[in-house]
């Protein structure tokens, strides 16, 4: 197969906001009738249709997670957090404050810690369970290490006062993407924490400036440092990912969003998550030349997915 350098690849999403309705009512009538317990079921059934609408090369994405595996760690992330709200309401009860001072600590230290093994489980969770012709995504990256990291970071940006908080953004998106895998497809994040720091300066005094009018075209700006900066390799070939987004576009796709959303009471939130992902899908480009014949299976399977449910509890998103 003839490489050429000036290909451009993207994804596309097709997906419709009557299915996504359909799945979201099952979903919430579901949960709420078993009192939660569906849940794990219900993200299950929503990845498997967001991932069947997403295409590349003609080819769709696959999911196979379960609700059953969902389920599992739903229950260890439950008991988890028990734990840690149990020893925080037994010290708030002590008459020492030097024992609800202690509990407080350990609480908020608990949940410093839980973040990064969250963010590493879900990935090892959701890479492993993603698939592009049987081919699955994996992640490599060490739990001890990224912790380490992750720790590390937020001790320095707490003291710095927030400001090392885009170095540690960046540091922790590189550290993500370098344990990236798809295949013999391997990722790298070339963002720098200087750049990335002015630009969130930038952004948040023009917003303010302008009312917020330039809040869409910083959001805008941060799309485009987050996707511009992914490199993927495969082999001796490097293709790099392009943002097509315009802050104009990024207006019209927010203030159109609102109104759906707020003129159905929410009903129509289904139309305006389509929406979005059509957005995201249609303004991701991948420049250089690849062989998708030549992408080989690497990874092994992953089934625990307690990180996966403990990031949807600290509302953490993926990268």
């Amino acid at each position: 197969m003839e490489l050429r350098q000036n290909e451009t690849r993207q994804l596309s999403f097709h997906g419709e906001g009557a299915k996504l309705f359909g799945i979201y009512i099952v979903n919430i009538l579901l949960t709420f009738i078993t009192l939660g317990i569906y849940y794990p079921w219900a993200k299950a059934a929503l990845l498997k249709y967001m991932y069947e609408e997403s295409e590349f090369e003609g080819s769709r994405f696959t999911f196979h997670g379960t609700g059953n595996e969902m389920f599992k760690g739903f229950i260890k992330a439950i008991g988890i957090f028990l734990g840690l709200y149990c020893l925080l309401f037994l010290a708030l009860l002590s008459s020492s404050m030097v024992v609800k001072m202690l509990g407080v600590a350990v609480f908020y230290i608990g949940l410093l810690i839980l973040i990064p093994i969250a963010i590493h489980g879900a990935l090892r969770y959701r890479t492993s369970r993603s698939s592009w012709r049987g081919i699955h995504f994996g992640y490599r990256g060490d739990r001890k290490e990224f912790l380490k990291m992750f720790i590390v970071g937020s001790l320095i940006t707490i003291f710095t006062f927030g400001t090392y908080g885009a170095w540690f953004i960046i540091e922790i998106r590189k550290y993500i993407f370098k344990h990236l895998r798809f295949g013999n497809i391997t990722f790298s994040y070339e963002g720098e924490g200087a750049a990335f720091f002015w630009l969130n300066v930038k952004g948040y005094f023009l917003s303010i400036f302008t009312l917020g009018i330039y809040a869409f075209w910083y959001a805008k700006d941060l799309f485009a440092y987050y996707v511009d900066n992914i490199r993927m390799y495969q082999g001796d070939t490097k293709l790099n990912f392009r943002s097509t987004a315009t802050g104009g576009a990024y207006f019209q796709l927010v203030i159109v969003n609102l109104l759906i959303i707020v003129l159905s009471l929410g009903l129509a939130t289904p139309w305006a998550i389509v929406r979005a992902m059509h957005f995201v899908f249609n303004n991701i480009h991948i420049d250089g030349p690849m062989d998708v014949n030549s992408i080989t299976q690497t990874e092994a399977d992953y089934t625990d997915a307690t990180g996966e449910d403990l990031a949807d509890m600290i509302d953490i998103g993926l990268v």
